[in-house]
């Protein structure tokens, strides 16, 4: 029993001793100090515990933003190498549009020239007509604007073009002067070129390499007639049995 009632005796004085010192006004003042400050020190670490988390989730951010970037630069890095290629040929191509702007004049004027010519050592059809058309793009040169002149040039090589594709028939004059007469031409477009008199008594063949008529037998002559027919849509297309004003060859190379 003794022990037990020693430290009643401990317990007890330490309660006294603590009691005094509350009692004593500087003590509770220091207490309330330390738990002052303790309490303000928790505050400072709760704070940079939250401040360090916000830091933490922008770091993570920025890594996401990093990775979205990474991923963009190389999905757009050929589209950005094209375009700078397209930018570097116009800009070459701008470079160069001063020369091609001075050259242009002597260019239109080479293709008029050639288109002369060839209407000249073509067969002759339709020859005032075709003739009048490249006169009309010299005439008009300075009327007209580069791209117009242009425009008319590409146009007037088109319709020759079109000539060698085309079936056609029409009632004109052979000659000059007092042999000057009427008749029905036939063209095959550019392989067959015909003429046969309104009776259909007497017809001729041109030929290119003669550069002179022929004269058509009677069976050719009909043929001629059927091909007049056909192109003027009173007869069904059929197989014509007539020579030919030029070789093959020469035709498909002109068209």
């Amino acid at each position: 029993m003794r022990p037990f009632r020693h430290l009643r005796i401990m317990s007890l004085l330490w309660l006294g001793l603590v009691s005094v010192a509350l009692a004593d006004p500087d003590v509770r003042d220091e207490a309330r100090q330390a738990q002052h400050s303790q309490a303000e020190l928790q505050s400072r670490i709760d704070a940079a515990d939250d401040e360090m988390r916000a830091m933490l989730e922008e770091l993570r951010e920025l890594e996401r933003a990093e990775r979205r970037l990474a991923r963009e630069n190389a999905t757009l890095a050929p589209r950005i190498e094209r375009q700078t290629g397209a930018l570097s040929r116009r800009e070459q191509a701008l470079d160069t549009l001063e020369e091609t702007r001075d050259a242009l004049p002597e260019l239109q004027e080479r293709m008029v020239e050639r288109l002369e010519q060839w209407v000249e050592n073509d067969m002759p059809f339709l020859r005032e007509e075709r003739l009048a058309r490249v006169a009309s793009l010299r005439s008009q040169a300075g009327e007209l604007s580069s791209a117009e002149r242009w425009e008319r040039i590409v146009e007037a090589w088109r319709a020759e073009l079109e000539y060698g594709r085309e079936v056609d028939a029409w009632r004109g004059y052979l000659g000059e002067g007092e042999s000057r007469r009427e008749v029905d031409y036939l063209r095959l477009g550019r392989v067959g070129f015909f003429y046969l008199t309104p009776d259909g008594r007497a017809g001729r063949v041109w030929l290119a390499e003669a550069g002179s008529w022929a004269a058509l037998d009677e069976d050719q002559r009909r043929n001629v007639r059927n091909g007049l027919r056909i192109a003027r849509d009173r007869r069904a297309p059929e197989l014509l049995s007539v020579p030919l004003s030029q070789p093959l060859e020469s035709a498909e190379d002109d068209t």
